[in-house]
């Protein structure tokens, strides 16, 4: 282990934030990271246990998380980047943008704050890159088979390069105009600045990986073509079909200025890069009074997103009643806690409004200028809980932009999954076995099949998928 009894001795040391004053007038990344000698001492924390719920109950992709602590706090770190990537093909985007259920996990959670582990996967990456430890790794010779990966994002990326690095023949197949998918365009700079990800496909492209990008599969490129071109192919297009919100003046009749935050988050950040956007440039939040509806990670992305582009008031709504700060007992150890989460958005100024339900859209001139909600109980129906409008409750908010962020229900079924034929879930997700769909020679991975999840859950399935191909091409 590390250091005996340094949980006892060293507490977690959070990494700092640049100035909300400054931060607010670009894009740049907010987080700034420990430096080595602190995130070795972060390491002496953590308590090697007998079993260690991080790597196991928390980590999807099986990190050895107590391993390269270890390695960390002794100065191994080379060994601690072989160790990192023998199970994550990309801890420098883990490392930024997922919320770590690991640290949830940690033995420490019970009664103390957990080790940081997400912060120490970072260092160990970054400093991989700094001193040239981290190279493309082409396979020793070729299956002669070919496969196709529809979609780059992070499940399709790992599915690639494990692919490619298993002898087969791989082209990522991506309907933007750059590879990355969600990482690229449903996150905003600020929390994942975009060399990151072309760093890491410079890698891929070095093992062999192969990307034609603005082309949409099943359309541009035919399923007849792609049967007789690949062997197999893998969806990880994720689920992209967004969730709506069903009141009278939806967004998609006559009102102007509500948008899906997708689409509103991929605009930002495609000028951000000076790439071309095709159709109407989305409307800015500047000088406008913004409501975004959803209380998630990504409705804090476009809270951040519109305060970054000068809003002159945000308001968040959700639907959820406000958790608690501390862990509830409904979500014990060592579950993913039900508390009360600040991001960084949110500390640069925007009013959180809990248990509300929005009911109806007013315009002016045919653009949205007002929200219509009330305030709602949860009351048990049944084996699930619903939401149940107060009377009397009833307010509005000026709003000139209206940001739906409410989260994907499935993937998008129109165009390839329907045109090949692949069964389906009750929620609408690719039915697979085994990462294998009812067409054999297709296979799924990532939020194609289980829904919206996190990043490294979708890694953690490309990676599963890859070895299913491999083990069902040889």
């Amino acid at each position: 282990m590390g250091e005996l009894g340094g949980f006892l001795r060293y507490p977690r040391i959070e990494p700092g934030h640049r100035p909300v004053s400054e931060r607010i007038r670009d894009f740049r990344e907010v987080e700034i990271p420990l430096d080595f000698p602190q995130v070795q001492t972060q390491a002496a924390r953590c308590m090697d246990c007998g079993i260690p719920f991080c790597h196991g109950a928390g980590c999807p992709l099986g990190n050895l998380i107590p391993e390269f602590n270890d390695l960390v706090y002794h100065g191994r770190w080379q060994q601690a980047c072989d160790l990192l990537h023998s199970t994550n093909n990309f801890p420098e985007i883990t490392g930024r943008i997922c919320p770590a259920p690991c640290e949830a996990a940690c033995m420490l959670e019970v009664n103390d704050r957990p080790v940081l582990i997400r912060q120490i996967e970072l260092q160990i990456v970054e400093r991989g890159f700094k001193e040239g430890w981290i190279r493309h790794k082409p396979p020793d010779k070729q299956s002669g088979r070919r496969v196709a990966v529809i979609g780059s994002g992070p499940a399709g990326l790992a599915a690639a390069q494990q692919l490619a690095r298993a002898g087969h023949s791989v082209l990522v197949i991506e309907q933007d105009s750059n590879p990355g998918g969600m990482l690229r365009y449903g996150i905003p700079d600020f929390k994942l600045d975009k060399w990151i990800i072309d760093r890491r496909l410079d890698q891929l492209k070095k093992e062999g990986v192969e990307f034609q990008v603005s082309v949409r599969a099943g359309e541009d490129v035919s399923i007849r073509y792609m049967r007789q071109r690949f062997d197999a192919i893998c969806l990880a297009m994720g689920a992209r079909q967004p969730r709506d919100l069903d009141v009278p003046d939806r967004p998609d009749r006559e009102l102007g200025g509500i948008v899906f935050a997708l689409d509103y988050l991929a605009s930002q950040n495609r000028l951000n890069a000076a790439e071309p956007i095709d159709g109407p440039v989305l409307p800015s939040a500047r000088g406008k009074t913004v409501v975004v509806i959803g209380g998630g990670d990504t409705g804090s992305d476009c809270v951040g997103t519109a305060i970054r582009q000068g809003a002159k008031k945000v308001y968040q709504l959700e639907i959820l009643p406000e958790p608690p700060q501390t862990r509830p007992a409904d979500t014990p150890w060592p579950f993913w806690p039900r508390i009360l989460r600040t991001s960084s958005s949110h500390q640069e100024g925007c009013e959180r409004i809990w248990s509300v339900a929005t009911k109806a859209f007013e315009g002016k001139d045919k653009n949205v200028c007002q929200v219509h909600c009330c305030k709602v109980e949860w009351v048990r129906s049944g084996p699930s809980w619903q939401p149940r409008d107060i009377p009397g409750t009833g307010f509005s908010l000026k709003a000139e932009l209206v940001i739906l962020a409410m989260g994907f229900v499935h993937v998008v079924h129109k165009g390839l999954v329907e045109g090949l034929g692949v069964a389906l879930d009750q929620r609408g997700n690719v039915l697979v076995d085994s990462y294998q769909t009812n067409v054999p020679w297709v296979f799924a991975a990532g939020d194609t099949v289980s829904g919206v999840s996190l990043v490294v859950r979708a890694i953690a399935s490309g990676r599963g998928a890859a070895e299913a191909i491999d083990r069902w091409l040889r």
